[in-house]
C-alpha cells in the first residue's frame, strides 16, 4: 500500500492527486500545481500571446496550451478513481511527523510530554530525551484527567464565582465613580460659564449704555444739520423764485423778506462738532483687571460703568500719568479766560474801594466797557466751559472708578493676610 501511495503522489505538491491532468508528454499533475506553474511561466516568457507556455517539471519539454489554460487539458478520469478507491478502502494511517516527511508519531517524550517520531529522537530536537511507550504512557496517563477533575473542587467553583461577582461590583462602583466626575466636571465648568456669560453680558450693557449715550449725543446736531439743509434748500428755491419776478412791488416785498431770511440763516451758528470718546476702552481695562482674576474670585471680576466723554486733543489715553498731565494741561487752556474775567472784576473792586469819590464814574464806565466785553465773549466761553465740565466729570469718574477697584482690591489683600494671621496664632 505505500508503494501504491507514492504512484499517486503529485511529483509537484507530494500529496495524492486532485483532480489530475494529463500533458501531451503522458505526465500527470494536479490541476491546482499545472495552475501554480502556468502562471510562474507566463511572467516570464514572451511566447505568442494565443498560445501558453508550460514546461513539464519532468521531462521539461515545453507544452503549447491554449488560451483556456490548464482547463483545457484532459481528466485522468481512471487516476482519479483509483485515487478516490484508495482513499475510501484504506486504513487509517497514524499521524505523520509535521518535521519530518512522512514519519509516524509512534513514541512520547517523557520531557516534552508529545508525541514524537524516530528521527525526532535520533537527530531532531528530542535527541536524548527520555521516551516511552505509547501504550504504556496511554496506561499512565489514563488517571489523570479524573484526577485533575477531582481538584476542581465545589470549593474552588465558590471562590471563582465568588470573585467574579467581586469583580462586578467594583467594577459597577467604579463606573459610578467616573459617572460621578463627570458630572462634577460638567457642572464646574457650566459654572464657569454662566459667570462668564453673566459678566459678558454686563459688559455689553455697559457699552450698548455707552452707544446710547453716542446716540444722544449726536442724533440732536445731526437733525440740527439736516433742517439747516433743508432751509437753504428752501433759501435757494426762494431765491430762483425772486429772480424770476416781474413785478416791481412784488419783487421789493420778496427780496426784502427775502434779505432778512438769509441774514438770520447765515447769523444762526452752526453746531461744532463733539468729539467723543469711550471711557474706559476694553481692550486696556481687561488686561489691566482681570489677568488677576482667579477662579474664586472670577464671580467678583469688576466691570467697568462705561461712558461716553469728550476726547482731549487728538489723542486719548485713558490710565495713568500721562493722561492726568494731558488733562490738566487741557483744563488750564479752557480755564484761563474764565481766570482773566475774574481777574478783572477784583481789579474794578479794588478800584472802586480805594476811590469812592470817583469811584462811581470810572465805575459805570468801566462795567459798560466790561459788560460789552462779556456780551462778546460770553458765546464762546459759555461753550468752552460746558465742554470743560463735561471733560471734568468724566475723568474725575473714571479716577473715582479705578481708585475703588484698587481699595477694593488692598481691601481683599488685608482681609487674607489678617486671616491667615488669625489661623497662624489660633494653631499655636
Amino acid at each position: 500500500m505505500d508503494n501504491l501511495e507514492e504512484d499517486l503522489t503529485c511529483s509537484v505538491c507530494y500529496s495524492l492527486f486532485s483532480d489530475p491532468r494529463v500533458l501531451p508528454c503522458s505526465h500527470t499533475f494536479c490541476k491546482t500545481c499545472l495552475d501554480s506553474l502556468l502562471h510562474v511561466t507566463t511572467n516570464y516568457s514572451i511566447w505568442r500571446s494565443l498560445r501558453l507556455p508550460l514546461k513539464c517539471p519532468n521531462c521539461r519539454s515545453v507544452v503549447e496550451l491554449l488560451p483556456s489554460g490548464v482547463d483545457a487539458l484532459p481528466t485522468n478520469v481512471s487516476l482519479r478513481a483509483i485515487i478516490e478507491k484508495y482513499q475510501r478502502d484504506r486504513e487509517p494511517q497514524p499521524p505523520s511527523c509535521p518535521e519530518h516527511h512522512k514519519q509516524p508519531l509512534n513514541m512520547y517524550c517523557v520531557q516534552d510530554r508529545k508525541l514524537i517520531c524516530g528521527l525526532c529522537l535520533t537527530v531532531g530536537q528530542h535527541q536524548g530525551h527520555p521516551i516511552d511507550d505509547l501504550q504504556v504512557a496511554f496506561i499512565r496517563e489514563k488517571q489523570t484527567p479524573s484526577l485533575l477533575l477531582a481538584r476542581l473542587s465545589e470549593h474552588r467553583w465558590a471562590q471563582v464565582c465568588e470573585l467574579g461577582e467581586q469583580l462586578e461590583q467594583e467594577r459597577a462602583r467604579c463606573e459610578d465613580l467616573v459617572r460621578q466626575e463627570r458630572q462634577e466636571v460638567n457642572q464646574f465648568f457650566q459654572t464657569l460659564e454662566i459667570v462668564l456669560a453673566r459678566k459678558r453680558q454686563a459688559y455689553l450693557e455697559a457699552v450698548d449704555k455707552a452707544g446710547a449715550e453716542v446716540a444722544q449725543a449726536y442724533d440732536p446736531l445731526i437733525h440740527r444739520v439736516k433742517e439747516l439743509q433743508e432751509e437753504q434748500l428752501d433759501l435757494v428755491s426762494l431765491g430762483s423764485s425772486v429772480e424770476d419776478e416781474d413785478s416791481p412791488m412784488i419783487f421789493l416785498e420778496k427780496v426784502h423778506m427775502f434779505r432778512e431770511r438769509v441774514e438770520e440763516f447765515i447769523k444762526t451758528p452752526l453746531p461744532s462738532v463733539p468729539k467723543f470718546s469711550i471711557t474706559p476702552r476694553a481692550a486696556q481695562y481687561l488686561q489691566q483687571h482681570w489677568p488677576a482674576m482667579t477662579i474664586g474670585t472670577l464671580e467678583e471680576a469688576p466691570v467697568p460703568k462705561v461712558c461716553c466723554c469728550a476726547r482731549c486733543g487728538s489723542t486719548e489715553t485713558e490710565t495713568g500719568r500721562g493722561q492726568s498731565g494731558s488733562w490738566g494741561k487741557h483744563l488750564w487752556r479752557e480755564l484761563q479766560p474764565t481766570f482773566v474775567l475774574l481777574l478783572g472784576l477784583l481789579l474794578l473792586l479794588a478800584v472802586l474801594w480805594l476811590n469812592p469819590v470817583g469811584g462811581p464814574a470810572l465805575g459805570f464806565s468801566l462795567l459798560s466797557r466790561f459788560s460789552q466785553l462779556v456780551h462778546s465773549l460770553s458765546s464762546e466761553l459759555t461753550t468752552s466751559v460746558w465742554d470743560m465740565v463735561v471733560s471734568a466729570y468724566t475723568v474725575v469718574d473714571v479716577a473715582v472708578e479705578r481708585w475703588s477697584s484698587q481699595l477694593l482690591s488692598a481691601g481683599e489683600k488685608a482681609f487674607q493676610q489678617l486671616a491667615a494671621l488669625v489661623r497662624t496664632l489660633t494653631s499655636h
